[in-house]
């Protein structure tokens, strides 16, 4: 089923953002409330994302005194994939960027509709 399968099969929809100004307290609070692994710090509109908070970008914030805005707490780059994007091939491009999260793109508006993680291309690949 693995090498069949889409980033449509694994992905979950809707998607969690901040602004670049959020807290780390809001971001922990985001998190904790939706039993989520990331948020994505997003433009006002929430369109245009341009990072990733996870949860071990989260962790060292709060090791560090957690005194600093969602923009600079986001360590990890957006890396971006349509639904019907290879599982595989999401895959490797986590690997290849040392992410674990890829933010999904609609491919008509190119705006974002979901998130893949690690987790859920190891539930598939299971």
């Amino acid at each position: 089923m693995f090498d069949d399968a889409t980033v449509a099969d694994a992905m979950h929809t809707g998607l969690i953002t901040c602004a670049a100004d959020a807290t780390v307290a809001e971001v922990a609070q985001a998190m904790a409330q939706r039993r989520i692994h990331c948020v994505v710090v997003a433009d006002g509109d929430g369109r245009r994302p341009w990072a990733v908070v996870g949860d071990l970008d989260l962790m060292a914030a709060l090791a560090a005194g957690g005194q600093v805005p969602a923009a600079s707490l986001a360590a990890t780059e957006v890396v971006t994939v349509f639904p019907a994007t290879p599982l595989a091939e999401a895959a490797r491009m986590m690997a290849e960027h040392q992410v674990s999260h890829l933010v999904v793109l609609d491919p008509v508006t190119a705006h974002p509709i979901g998130v893949v993680s690690t987790l859920d291309v190891a539930r598939v690949a299971a």
